[in-house]
């Protein structure tokens, strides 16, 4: 009867048994490749699980939970740290000069200096020790956003200029020291 309804049909039993046959063949390799994928989850989920029960489990994601919210605190905690240490680093001398000089023309000694140390700001102080023979003088200005209401001596705005512009300088010096290599 099945073979008077494929006659009817124009289809040839050979055929459907190769495609049968065909078809068997695909479905043998997919159900080697589930149950590989299958072995591998199975491995994997058995490593997860070991020792643990599923109430330990639990537990250990707790655990991880809280010890995150104990690190997310710490964060919160450091950055407001940082904060406060950046706005004390602003405050800080970071900026700074020194200019040799002789006071006396007729010596040739350079005993006197001036010293200069600068904020982020340009606020400071600069420093000039005037050593003329036997004695020593010193004098100390105070400088505000890079200018000082006391009128500056040359070497103290070289000196100003020296620590304000201190990058500058320090580039100027390298390049001096790799010429003279």
């Amino acid at each position: 009867m099945t073979d008077g309804i494929l006659n009817r049909l124009g289809i040839n039993i050979e055929y459907v048994i190769i495609a049968l046959v065909f078809i068997q063949i695909v479905l043998f390799f997919m159900l080697i490749s589930v149950n590989m994928k299958y072995n591998r989850l199975k491995r994997s989920y058995s490593s997860f699980m070991k020792g643990k029960d599923g109430k330990t489990l639990e537990e250990s994601f707790q655990n991880r939970i809280h010890e995150l919210n104990e690190l997310a605190k710490r964060l919160e905690t450091s950055e407001g740290k940082i904060k406060d240490l950046y706005k004390q680093q602003r405050k800080a001398y970071q900026k700074k000069a020194i200019v040799r000089y002789n006071a006396l023309q007729n010596m040739n000694n350079n005993l006197s200096f001036v010293l200069a140390f600068l904020n982020e700001e340009d606020n400071g102080w600069i420093l000039n020790s005037l050593h003329c023979g036997e004695r020593t003088y010193t004098y100390v200005k105070e400088i505000v956003k890079g200018e000082s209401y006391i009128e500056l001596s040359s070497e103290e705005k070289e000196c100003l200029e020296r620590a304000i512009f201190q990058e500058a300088y320090d580039i100027k010096d390298i390049e001096l020291e790799l010429k003279s290599n």
